[in-house]
């Protein structure tokens, strides 16, 4: 029979808002552990705290009306605080972010069996969201907020003081760096847990959790359920990590991603984050509190439009493998993405039952790149085996379309991506494109930050395949909501693939152009004849 539950407050929590409850609340889960194990409880009430250590067989439960509260950290010189960032060796490879654990409001190291449970709240009113930024409660602006003028200074983010670190030495990608570092006893995650395994966190809500609401790096079965996430950065990061269930989450994250799959270097290893699930699961881009509130603002302004979405990448040195999506909502953010440009593998991926509108970049993004951040460039990584299936989409940019872009044969990595299905796809771009647009030559860019803006303004408006191998169009309706003068689909340097039922319908002519393409079988598909064909130069079809 278990033990039964303990509260914070029997260990001297006040739940004021006002008092610091931080050495109350980790006095309870010692005692609890020591114990063997059990659930701590926050009833009702506002807890104020730094630094929370969470230990194995423990579970934290947010009762009805209780809000955990991120407290600010000490003025720059003072001790105190959270936890002092622990060392990395390996945190030239990813930024200070990705790289620490301990300068969080709850942290956990090499546990097993711990829980987070709801329906409570985390509120992380005094983390920062990285980069000497300080994240100020919701509601509140920096002064010096331009809207006209993003990303420079973001809304609802002050400045902390950056302390010169002449000791930091920059890697290959300026990390770390003074900036970057923040000074100990400042916390920038609402959770992170590294190297655990037997993990659920359910059924609560985060508000404003700083660089990350939750981080998560090496941790084994893991299950996230019924979250409500409402922050000013990533909702959560899914870092080298197997046997993880995501399940009927709402993460609204204007700044930053919602979900987002990454397997970094940070572990001193290429780890696979492999056996995901993702189901269930909404995602946006309001003005961050009002999902919560259900006013679902759209007032912040951002470079490249709201965030929000479903991606993988970008530190992905260790690869992705056996992963499903499945019924999830995008609304007034950008599009799905699957990104692997830092030599690692992209394999074996499922996606169905998507629905997206207001979506400001490409609504699919597949980009295999050579940007490398780890510490073996010598070999290049692949992106194959992707099936997405079922998708609608409303109010997609004019500027990208979908992008499936592998690597050229000039760059001494070439590698095409392969083998990627979409089918019974239905597409409502905003169009507008011009024949000056659709003449552009798009660089290749394959060692920039692979995101759709800076390709800039795409020259077709459905689809962009280039460096591609073994493509299947199957059942794709794609249509301009005004008129649009760029062909609909450029397929550059693109073999054997298939395009079948492919239905565009609304754009300009011509409505194909074909570069370099060799193995194409076509049937049924809008002003494209049916049968084999191989094009070696430029060829505009009607």
């Amino acid at each position: 029979m278990s033990a039964a539950p303990v509260s914070v407050r029997d260990f001297g929590a006040t739940g004021d808002g006002v008092t610091l409850d931080t050495a109350a609340i980790n006095r309870a889960i010692t005692a609890t552990a020591q114990a063997g194990g059990g659930v701590v409880e926050f009833p009702a009430g506002q807890y104020l705290s730094h630094s929370i250590r969470l230990q194995s067989h423990v579970e934290l439960r947010l009762e009805p009306g209780a809000t955990l509260i991120a407290a600010d950290p000490p003025a720059v010189g003072e001790a105190g605080g959270y936890d002092a960032p622990e060392p990395n060796d390996w945190s030239e490879y990813q930024d200070f972010g990705h790289s620490h654990w301990r300068n969080s409001l709850i942290w956990g190291e090499g546990l097993e069996n711990v829980s987070i449970t709801g329906p409570g709240r985390i509120y992380g009113r005094g983390l920062s969201r990285g980069n000497g930024r300080k994240a100020l409660p919701v509601g509140e602006t920096f002064a010096g907020f331009d809207p006209a003028k993003p990303p420079d200074v973001l809304e609802a983010d002050g400045a902390f003081e950056i302390v010169p670190r002449p000791e930091l030495k920059p890697g290959p990608f300026g990390y770390p760096n003074a900036r970057d570092r923040l000074a100990d006893g400042v916390g920038n995650k609402a959770i992170a847990l590294k190297n655990c395994r037997n993990v659920v966190l359910r059924d609560f809500s985060i508000l404003h959790g700083g660089h990350f609401g939750i981080l998560a790096t090496g941790v084994d079965n893991l299950t996230i359920d019924n979250l409500i996430i409402d922050t000013n950065r990533d909702g959560m990061d899914i870092d080298a990590c197997s046997n993880v269930r995501i399940a009927n989450c709402s993460v609204n994250s204007p700044w930053d991603d919602g979900i987002c799959l990454k397997s970094s270097h940070a572990l001193g290893v290429a780890r696979l984050t492999k056996n995901v699930t993702i189901t269930n699961c909404f995602v946006s881009g309001y003005d961050e509190g009002t999902l919560l509130d259900g006013t679902r603002q759209r007032k912040s302004v951002q470079r490249g439009g709201p965030m929000g979405r479903i991606k993988f990448g970008t530190e992905a040195g260790g690869g992705f493998r056996n992963i499903t999506i499945s019924n999830c909502v995008f609304e007034y953010c950008r599009g799905f993405a699957l990104e692997q440009v830092d030599g690692g593998v992209l394999e074996d991926v499922a996606v169905t039952n998507l629905t997206m509108r207001d979506i400001a970049n490409a609504p699919i993004f597949i980009r295999l790149g050579a940007r490398f951040r780890k510490p073996d460039t010598t070999s290049g990584g692949w992106v194959q085996r992707i099936l997405i299936d079922n998708v609608v989409a409303y109010n997609v940019s004019a500027d990208h379309g979908i992008m499936l872009m592998g690597l050229p044969e000039s760059g001494g990595y070439a590698r095409a991506v392969e083998d990627v299905v979409l089918s019974n796809i239905q597409i409502h771009f905003r169009g507008g494109g011009t024949k000056e647009q659709a003449a552009r030559v798009v660089p290749e860019h394959e060692k920039s930050y692979p995101e759709p803006y800076v390709f800039g303004v795409m020259p077709s408006w459905g689809v962009f395949a280039r460096h591609v191998s073994g493509l299947v169009l199957r059942g794709v309706d794609l249509r301009v909501m005004k008129p649009d003068a760029r062909p609909a689909v450029v397929l550059d340097d693109v073999w054997n693939s298939q395009l079948l039922d492919v239905q565009l319908q609304g754009g300009g002519i011509p409505t194909w152009s074909l570069t370099k393409v060799s193995g194409l079988k076509s049937r049924n598909c809008t002003s494209l004849p049916d049968g084999d064909r191989e094009v070696m130069g430029a060829t505009e079809l009607r």
